[in-house]
């Protein structure tokens, strides 16, 4: 088995399907197929069922894809503690984040560190939270900073960074009514992103913890930052990141309504892979962010609130 094989192998068991594979992994489809062919015979069990629907994995795959992932997981390290050792250790970092959070959290925190260590390069992929999770079983990234989704893997350190508060938002000048209750809340139009995507769980999440179910979601959208927009047009209310609606606020086209309650959070975090030793740039960052992010409080974006 050599690591090519079982890169691979990981594209076509993720995807499920030859072709979109193949393109993934810029091969042809009888590359794809012949890679393939030879890690089953080199191991002498058939891992992928090939169908007219697609490919899953066998009971041999499943359990070949565990140690496909811990293998090259265990050849990047060795990589970057042999390089260390040899003091040759690259002094770059990919980081993996969400658009929002890039934006109104990374943006000064990373220019302060690339002052502080203009010896590091620095990368800044923006993806959705299923694509996080994918550079960095793939070690596309170094590291993600992202909302928790609560999902546990031990192949990751996950690191808490902050509790964000999340505001009830509703049109700059909408009349809106003072929620006495969060059952008060299930007769207004929301707009939420759609299911799977880390702000919807955090939207339902801060009912299901206050004991009420989460209103009808009328408008479904791909993005925080649709949700604001739709909300500063009139077209319903949001439950977002206080962090994500600075600019918004300042030119009154939102504004931030009571909470009835204790105001929910969202826990932003920091996740890399587990590794004996760390690349010495990804230590150093990981320092720096841990004194440095601080959650937003409400006098950094000088909301108007209704009374």
């Amino acid at each position: 088995m050599n690591p090519r094989q079982l890169k691979t192998f990981l594209i076509v068991a993720r995807l499920g399907n030859v072709t979109r594979a193949a393109a993934e992994a810029n091969l042809a489809q009888s590359s794809l197929s012949d890679q393939m062919q030879s890690l089953e015979q080199e191991l002498g069990v058939q891992l992928l069922e090939r169908s007219r629907h697609g490919v899953t994995l066998t009971p041999a795959g499943q359990a070949m894809k565990t140690y496909a992932e811990e293998i090259l997981a265990l050849n990047d390290e060795a990589h970057i503690a042999v390089r260390a050792a040899a003091c040759q250790s690259e002094r770059t970092l990919a980081i993996g984040t969400l658009e929002t959070i890039a934006a109104e959290k990374l943006a000064a925190f990373l220019l302060r560190f690339r002052e502080a260590h203009p010896e590091i390069g620095l990368t800044l992929r923006i993806g959705g939270s299923a694509e996080l999770q994918r550079w960095l079983d793939d070690s596309s990234i170094d590291l993600a900073i992202t909302f928790d989704r609560g999902q546990q893997d031990g192949r990751f350190v996950t690191r808490l960074v902050s509790h964000e508060p999340l505001a009830l938002i509703s049109g700059g000048n909408a009349d809106a009514p003072c929620s006495a209750t969060l059952a008060d809340l299930n007769q207004l139009p929301f707009i939420a992103t759609q299911d799977g995507c880390v702000y919807r769980r955090l939207f339902d999440a801060a009912f299901a913890d206050a004991g009420v179910e989460a209103p009808r979601v009328a408008t479904e959208v791909d993005s925080i930052a649709t949700i604001i927009r739709l909300v500063a047009a009139r077209a319903g209310y949001g439950l977002v990141p206080r962090l994500a609606i600075g600019a918004y606020a300042k030119h009154n086209d939102i504004c931030e309504l009571p909470w009835p309650g204790k105001v929910p959070t969202a826990s932003l975090i920091m996740v890399w892979r587990r590794r004996r030793i760390q690349p010495p740039a990804l230590s150093l960052l990981l320092t720096a962010a841990q004194s440095e992010l601080r959650p937003v409080r409400p006098a950094d974006v000088r909301l108007r609130r209704e009374e």
